[in-house]
């Protein structure tokens, strides 16, 4: 297909902590006990796309995640690693590799993605179109647990940053507008072009962008040179290009432009003008060639395409960037995701590894994950949570929708409840949690309690 495919893994994360650290970057913290990054490449590969750039933030990170790579997908996956500077952000990213792209066309994917919408897809969207972008689009996800007992520390209702705002032609093809919910609560102006292009365009803030782009690779290189700024795919390099396929329109009709930046405003004598350019846009022939040039000469297109790929309602779609989503996956993947674990042996409750070792009258509840080698004393209780391997559970142990990683101790009478136990982590007797996060390594005392704390070692 002649695409070549980045991936952008990430690597140690501050909003993350305690979760991820530098023996277990971003990209290796397991869903289901395989590494998010697991996910992406295993979809990639699914969809034939095999010759890979996977950029990690860090030498440190890069180096443990070429290596699991390498031993993963060994003869089964081409990989090139390349190791950037931390916090230099999506377009950063890309940025600093230019110089290994080569293709008609790039196809950018976020480590952090774990869905079931091949990336041929969206890669076909985007070359039938013949577009300059191509943005995945699907539903937003249901965070939080999804029984009572548990508040995960999370607070359902949708935040004004954790939203989109994506305006789209009638036909959903196109991708016509799109903002962040904190944009459009900051800008009033914003909110009244919006107000203006409703009937004309389709609004809609139920999407999520995905952060899967197929790029024409001319065009992002040529947007990265000019914008040296620009730091985010999301919010610099997309808002730029769909609003410039909107002032080409506005060329063509004399409209004054205003200063650009990534996410282009215009003053407030063009609003009305900038209304008519989205209703313009919404029309079927906005993206129609013009009759011919200037010259007399063959056809020319009167603006670029930026597109939308919307994956279907029943897709499974979400993104590990914060606590609370890295909960929700590894609930959902042991779920009802759980054909993302579709080579993994299971039956229709719960996923067992090789080699457990389960006491007397302990009960492992529908969609709970036990890794290999990992044990478990008497009377203890398992419900939708993940347990990773070489674990050594003691006697009347709760664990209620937690994730639990590998080689990790718990004593007899623990309660573990909406909480994170990293590996390593040693919980001593009679110790209850309830959303909390422990990270690598750590020891928590007999018989102590914590609500909402994150617990970890000090920094050397």
């Amino acid at each position: 297909m002649d695409f070549q495919v980045v991936v952008l893994a990430g690597g140690t994360s501050t909003n993350l902590t305690p979760l991820v650290s530098k023996e277990v970057p971003k990209p290796l913290l397991p869903v289901a006990n395989r590494p998010v990054l697991y996910y992406v490449l295993h979809q990639l590969e699914q969809s034939n796309l095999k010759d890979l750039i996977v950029v990690v933030e860090g030498e440190d990170a890069a180096l443990l995640v070429g290596a699991w790579i390498s031993r993963t997908f060994l003869d089964r996956l081409h990989v090139e690693i390349a190791a950037v500077p931390e916090d230099i952000g999506t377009a950063g990213a890309i940025r600093a590799i230019l110089h290994h792209l080569t293709a008609k066309d790039i196809l950018v994917v976020s480590g952090d993605l774990v869905s079931d919408v091949p990336p041929g897809a969206v890669a076909a969207t985007h070359r039938r179109h013949d577009a300059v972008v191509t943005a995945m689009l699907c539903s937003v996800p249901v965070s939080g647990p999804s029984e009572s007992g548990s508040s995960g520390g999370k607070d359902k209702a949708k935040k004004p940053g954790q939203y989109n705002i994506i305006g789209l032609d009638p036909g959903k093809q196109f991708l016509l507008h799109t903002a962040t919910g904190a944009e459009i609560e900051k800008d009033a102006r914003l909110q009244k072009r919006i107000l203006r292009a409703v009937g004309q365009m389709e609004i809609r803030s139920d999407l999520m962008d995905a952060h899967m782009y197929a790029f024409k690779r001319s065009v992002l290189q040529e947007v990265l040179d000019l914008k040296d700024t620009f730091q985010s795919l999301k919010q610099d390099v997309l808002p730029f290009l769909v609003w410039s396929q909107l002032k080409s329109e506005a060329l063509l009709n004399g409209i004054p432009q205003g200063e650009e930046n990534g996410n282009e405003k215009v003053n407030q004598n063009n609003q009305l003008l900038v209304s008519r350019i989205l209703a313009n846009a919404s029309t079927p022939s906005f993206h129609e060639l013009c009759s011919e040039d200037p010259h007399g000469s063959a056809p020319i297109r009167k603006t670029h395409k930026c597109c939308a790929y919307i994956a279907s309602g029943s897709s499974y779609c979400a993104r590990l960037n914060s606590i609370q989503a890295f909960m929700d996956i590894n609930r959902d993947v042991t779920g009802e995701a759980d054909h993302l674990l579709s080579d993994t042996s299971s039956d229709r409750n719960n996923i067992i590894g090789p080699s457990p070792k389960l006491g007397t009258k302990t009960t492992v509840g529908p969609h709970c994950m036990l890794g290999e080698g990992s044990e478990m004393g008497d009377k203890c209780q398992v419900k939708r949570s993940v347990i990773g391997r070489h674990c050594r559970i003691g006697s009347h142990v709760k664990v209620v929708n937690s994730v639990i990683m590998n080689h990790v101790t718990i004593g007899d009478g623990c309660i573990v409840q909406g909480s994170v136990i990293c590996s390593n982590v040693q919980l001593q007797e009679r110790v209850v949690l309830k959303d909390c996060q422990v990270g690598a390594g750590f020891v928590v005392s007999a018989g102590s309690e914590y609500k909402g704390e994150s617990l970890a070692r000090k920094e050397k």
